[in-house]
């Protein structure tokens, strides 16, 4: 095959699936699915994921919830590009994006990290993979930082945080929080972030826990947080894995 049949071949197969999913999701905002469909090679998480992000924060800006977005486990950067395009979309240019994570991938999980669907052990799964497999979450900061820059995110706006989310929060976190992603999968890590961070979620402000229903020790952290706190939380589900809330006091 030549290069210009092979070129062709990528464009009809983007073309094609992003036919299939306007054929999916007939009720979603053409424009929240021309988001995901910039930022899908930069995500690891579902069009429902993404589509409950960019709607949460077309939730938070109509409603005035005052705070900025904070993200824990950023990967590539797909969900915090969404984010970006999907605020300025919304003519919101008065929040900072903050993006926690290693950007060296993967911190070493517990005994409680284990899949859900199969209870296999993290650890093992890691030991098991390279470091170029989806599962350690590999991207430098300079990678998600390049991504950002080419998706026309602000760059004076987007916060990137490096190290663990036990050593780097609560101390630069931001004061007031809008909208709180979760994505660092393991135990240790969702319970601190609850712990930290939700206590600066504003009244009206949107949780999501994206690893809730993939691994055993999110969902443990975040059933534990709130039983707990007492928090009034119905987490409701996006797919097989999502949970979104609204923090109501």
């Amino acid at each position: 095959m030549s290069l210009r049949d092979a070129i062709a071949k990528q464009t009809l197969e983007v073309l094609h699936s992003d036919a299939v999913i306007r054929r999916r999701f007939p009720d979603v905002d053409p424009k929240v699915l021309a988001i995901y469909a910039r930022v899908k090679a930069f995500t690891m998480t579902s069009p429902e994921r993404v589509i409950a992000l960019c709607e949460a924060l077309r939730y938070v800006v109509r409603s005035r919830v005052p705070g900025d977005i904070v993200e824990c486990g950023v990967w590539r950067g797909g969900s915090s590009m969404a984010a970006a395009l999907m605020l300025a979309e919304l003519g919101d240019a008065s929040r900072d994006l903050h993006l926690f994570d290693t950007f060296e991938g993967m911190s070493a999980p517990t005994e409680h990290d284990r899949r859900a669907r199969d209870a296999a052990p993290a650890s093992a799964l890691l030991a098991t993979s390279t470091r170029d497999e989806k599962i350690w979450c590999v991207a430098s900061l300079e990678d998600v930082s390049a991504n950002l820059t080419a998706a026309g995110c602000p760059m004076e706006r987007m916060h990137l945080v490096q190290g663990k989310v036990e050593d780097t929060i609560p101390a630069a976190a931001p004061d007031r929080i809008a909208l709180l992603r979760l994505d660092t999968d393991w135990y240790e890590s969702t319970r601190h972030e609850l712990e930290h961070l939700f206590p600066r979620l504003a009244v009206g402000g949107v949780l999501i826990i994206d690893d809730y229903g993939a691994w055993e020790g999110a969902r443990r952290a975040v059933d534990e947080f709130i039983a707990a706190s007492g928090a009034a939380l119905m987490l409701n589900r996006i797919d097989e894995t999502g949970r979104i809330a609204v923090k109501l006091g």
